[in-house]
């Protein structure tokens, strides 16, 4: 076993309730969008994305830019969440996974979020994918991003 496991488990003890639950709810929210993509056609789970539109679009600049400052910092708390538990998963938890984890609790708080999807084409794969979340101003899954990935759609 890693020396990092019993590390983490020992920081998980001591930060306090109200961030072990947060911890709690990603690790539920990453396992039930593991379920959603593996059980249902990508198409009907995108639909609970948000509107499908162009990275460029208004509306996603308008919700990616900051608010207020206590939905920032409930912001950043997710994005600490879901980073946190991501490791410990019992499946590899991708980015897509994070990013929709982070979405549904944003959601749940009030807080809109922007969902991006990218591609790069890289001499190892054909093509590259990557999703990534922005919320209030915060960059709460999916970074730093890759060199060379480009934003090709988004939802909002």
């Amino acid at each position: 076993m890693s020396r990092a496991i019993p590390r983490k488990v020992r920081t998980l003890a001591t930060v306090g309730l109200r961030r072990q639950a947060l911890v709690a709810e990603a690790c539920a929210a990453m396992l039930a969008a593991r379920v959603r993509i593996a059980t249902r056609p990508f198409g009907r789970v995108a639909r609970s994305f948000g509107d499908f539109t162009q990275p460029d679009d208004p509306r996603a600049a308008d919700r990616a830019a900051a608010t207020t400052e206590a939905a920032a910092r409930i912001a950043r708390d997710i994005r600490w969440a879901v980073r946190s538990a991501a490791p410990f998963m019992p499946f590899r938890s991708v980015c897509l996974q994070q990013a929709m984890a982070a979405q549904v609790m944003l959601r749940r708080r009030g807080i809109v979020s922007v969902m991006y999807f990218g591609a790069q084409i890289t001499d190892a794969k054909p093509i590259d994918a990557h999703a990534w979340l922005d919320a209030t101003g915060v960059k709460v899954t999916g970074y730093p991003l890759p060199p060379g990935m480009h934003a090709v759609a988004c939802f909002v």
